[in-house]
C-alpha cells in the first residue's frame, strides 16, 4: 500500500537465484532446463504493489518528496522506501540495470526489462479512489497485464524500426527468457480491513483474488513467459499503520508485537497462494515457477531484530508522533506552514540503516537488504 495522508554474471560465479529459479520449480518437459544452461536473464519484468515500484505510482500521480530514497539514491527516485527494495536487489544479483518503470516516461530504458508495480495496487480491481481513506492504485494486477501486452507489442513494432529504439527496448527473445518477478497480494487484504471487513469476510475473498493471479500467471506464460519468481505476502499485523489504525485488544499480540488475526490472514493468503502455485505448476509444465517465503523471512527480522543488529522493529523511522511514530494524517515528508514558511515534522530517523520500517507501511533498505540475502539462496523457497 502507498504511504497514506554490468549485464552478465562474471563466468564461474553460480548465481544462487537462478538455480532456485531453475531448480525449485517442477518442470516436466522434453523442454525442461538442463543444469548446463548458462544462468543469464537478459531481463525482468516485474508486477506488484508499493514494495516493487520503482516509480510507477510517482509518474502518474507525483512524486514522493523528500527523504525517500536519501539512504541510497540521495534523492526522490519514486520508492516508498529510505533506498532499495528487493527487486532492485534481485537486478544487481542478477547484473542487470535497475527496472525503469512502465509508466515513467522520461529518461528510460526498457532494454533490459520494465516494471509494471505501482503503490497501492492490488490482485483484485478496487471501487475506491486513490485518496480516499483506504483507497488504492487503479492500476490492479489486471492493468498491469495489459500494459504488459502492449509493451511487449509495440516495443517490437518500434525496435524494428532501427535507431535509439534498439538501445532502449528488449530484444523479443528477451520475454521467453526474462524472469518475471510478483509481489502483490497485501493490498488485497488490506482493502478489507479498511472497508471495515470481519476477519472471516477476507479470507472468505481470497480464493477469487488469487484465481485472478493464476489467470495473469497463465496469460504471461501465453506470451512466451517461462521463469517466475512470486513472493507471498508479509506480516501485515507488524506493520505500523495496521496496527494503529485497526487496533487489536491485548491477549491477541504476540511475543513481537504484532496483531496476530491480521498475520493469521497473511498466512491463510499464503497457504492458498503456495497451493495456488502448485497447481499453476501443473498446469504450465514448461514453467519454472518459485514460491518465495519473504513471510517468514520479514517476520523473522521483526521478531529478532536486536539479533539481526536491527532496534525498534514496530517503529517506523519516519513519521510523525505516537507510539509507533506513525500518522495516517501526517505522513513522512509531511511539512505544515508557520508563518508562511514550510517545516518539516514528518521527519526521518538519524540511522535508517538499523530500523526496520521505514514510514509504517514499507521497510527500509536495510530490511530489504536483509530479507534478500536470506530468500536468495532458495532456503525459503
Amino acid at each position: 500500500m502507498m504511504n497514506m495522508k554490468p549485464l552478465i554474471v562474471p563466468a564461474g560465479i553460480m548465481n544462487t537465484l537462478c538455480l532456485v529459479v531453475l531448480y525449485c520449480s517442477i518442470i516436466i518437459t522434453d523442454n525442461s532446463v538442463s543444469g548446463s544452461r548458462k544462468c543469464e536473464f537478459p531481463a525482468i519484468f516485474n508486477f506488484g504493489d508499493s514494495n516493487s515500484d520503482t516509480g510507477g505510482l510517482s509518474a502518474a500521480f507525483g512524486q514522493p518528496g523528500y527523504p525517500y530514497g536519501e539512504s541510497f539514491f540521495h534523492h526522490p527516485v519514486g520508492r516508498y522506501c529510505d533506498g532499495r527494495l528487493l527487486v532492485d536487489f534481485i537486478a544487481e544479483k542478477l547484473g542487470l540495470p535497475y527496472l525503469n518503470a512502465y509508466l515513467d516516461a522520461v529518461g528510460s530504458n526498457f532494454s533490459h526489462g520494465a516494471n509494471f508495480a505501482t503503490a497501492g495496487s492490488t490482485i483484485r480491481p478496487q471501487n475506491t479512489t486513490l485518496h480516499q481513506t483506504g483507497g488504492f492504485s487503479p492500476f490492479s494486477l489486471d492493468v498491469q497485464f495489459t500494459q504488459f501486452n502492449d509493451f511487449q507489442r509495440r516495443t517490437q513494432f518500434f525496435r524494428n524500426k532501427g535507431g535509439i529504439y534498439k538501445t532502449l527496448l528488449p530484444k523479443a527473445e528477451y520475454f521467453s527468457r526474462a524472469l518475471y518477478t510478483f509481489d502483490i497480494g497485501q493490498n488485497d487484504l488490506a482493502s478489507g480491513y479498511f472497508h471495515n471487513m470481519s476477519i472471516n469476510q477476507v479470507k472468505a475473498y481470497v480464493p477469487d483474488v488469487l484465481d485472478q493471479f493464476k489467470n495473469t500467471i497463465k496469460n504471461i506464460y501465453a506470451h512466451g513467459g517461462r521463469s517466475f519468481w512470486i513472493h507471498n505476502t508479509g506480516p501485515v499485523g507488524c506493520l505500523p499503520y495496521i496496527i494503529e489504525l485497526h487496533k487489536v485488544t491485548s491477549d491477541k499480540v504476540d511475543k513481537a508485537g504484532c496483531a496476530i488475526p491480521y498475520n493469521e490472514v497473511a498466512k491463510f493468503f499464503n497457504h492458498e497462494l503456495k497451493q495456488a502455485v502448485v497447481q499453476l505448476r501443473k498446469k504450465l509444465p514448461s514453467a519454472a515457477i518459485t514460491y518465495v517465503d519473504v513471510y517468514s523471512a520479514k517476520y523473522s527480522l521483526i521478531s529478532q531484530a536486536y539479533r539481526h543488529g536491527f532496534k525498534e522493529p514496530l517503529r517506523a523511522c519516519c513519521g510523525h508522533g505516537g507510539k509507533y511514530n506513525y500518522n495516517l494524517h501526517i505522513g513522512c515528508g509531511a511539512k505544515v506552514k508557520i508563518d508562511g514558511k514550510e517545516i518539516l515534522i514528518g521527519k526521518p530517523c538519524k540511522d535508517p540503516s538499523v530500523v526496520v520500517n521505514w514510514d509504517g507501511v514499507h521497510l527500509t533498505q536495510a530490511a530489504n537488504k536483509w530479507v534478500f540475502e536470506q530468500i536468495v539462496d532458495g532456503s525459503l523457497s
